[in-house]
């Protein structure tokens, strides 16, 4: 189960990231976190970058509404998704 916490309007969202990936898509779980493969490598925030806009699609938010809180340079990450839920999360596994 993802450990996504609701937040006022927004939701915290355990992301574990696998860059250099053959496509962008949610893998699935991950230990508690939202396991997201992305085609870029992890150099430069360009990783991060592709995280963001994958979340944004999948929660069908703006990509501005999604910010990076925490582990720019770790695989282990936490997102601010804005106008999502923890239930909305939910529904992504």
């Amino acid at each position: 189960m993802i450990r996504a916490r609701d937040d006022a309007g927004s939701v915290l969202v355990p992301v574990r990231a696998q860059a250099g990936a053959a496509r962008d898509e949610v893998v699935g779980e991950y230990e508690g976190s939202l396991k997201i493969a992305v085609t870029p490598p992890a150099e430069r925030g360009r990783a991060n970058g592709a995280i963001r806009d994958v979340l944004a699609k999948a929660l069908g938010v703006r990509r501005s509404a999604v910010t990076l809180v925490s582990g720019v340079s770790s695989r282990d990450k936490l997102f601010r998704v804005e106008g999502a839920s923890s239930v909305d999360v939910s529904r992504l596994v």
